[in-house]
């Protein structure tokens, strides 16, 4: 059982949640379906677990593998003349489930909210003791950005630091 001390209405853990990322070298080999059969096998073994951030790109098999799985719904959040929907990091953190699937890592948010990238809100995810699923491409890897650039033509504008990668406590390669 999890300890933790409550401070501003917000859960602070004791102890910084796990990280677990899906990797893949391109968009739709698999890291969100297997994120997501990981959070069911997770849930049948009776942890509290729910989706902090889904993005199915419409796929109709991703959406099917995340039914019975408990989601917070997204923030809207005003940008300029438009309402951006993005995850609610404040929800999670008041929900404070035992695991929290974000898709994503790399995600850039919208002005307005808590952090300019998902990577830091999966941060105060983990920091309040919450363990995280996450996704990632290989292209969004800071160190990799000027050869895929080289190789491709196009420059990937949502990067993260790959000491993010480097800190998480699991790395699953989906090929």
């Amino acid at each position: 059982m999890r300890h933790r001390v409550v401070a501003v209405g917000l859960a602070v853990s004791a102890r910084r949640g796990h990280l677990k990322v899906f990797i893949g070298m391109a968009a739709g080999v698999g890291k969100t379906y297997r994120m997501l059969v990981e959070g069911h096998a997770e849930q049948e073994a009776g942890h509290d677990v729910v989706i902090g951030l889904l993005e199915t790109h419409g796929r109709a098999d991703t959406a099917r593998v995340a039914e019975g799985l408990p989601m917070v719904p997204r923030r809207r959040v005003r940008y300029r003349d438009t309402v951006v929907e993005e995850m609610d990091l404040p929800m999670i953190l008041r929900r404070a489930p035992e695991i929290c699937l974000i898709d994503e890592l790399a995600h850039t948010n919208v002005s307005g909210t808590e952090h300019a990238k998902r990577f830091e809100d999966i941060e105060a995810v983990l920091d309040a003791g919450i363990d995280v699923l996450s996704t990632l491409n290989v292209q969004h890897l800071e160190s990799l950005n000027d050869h895929i650039t080289e190789l491709s033509g196009v420059r990937v504008r949502e990067t993260i630091p790959d000491a993010i990668l480097a800190r998480a406590d699991e790395v699953v390669l989906i090929d």
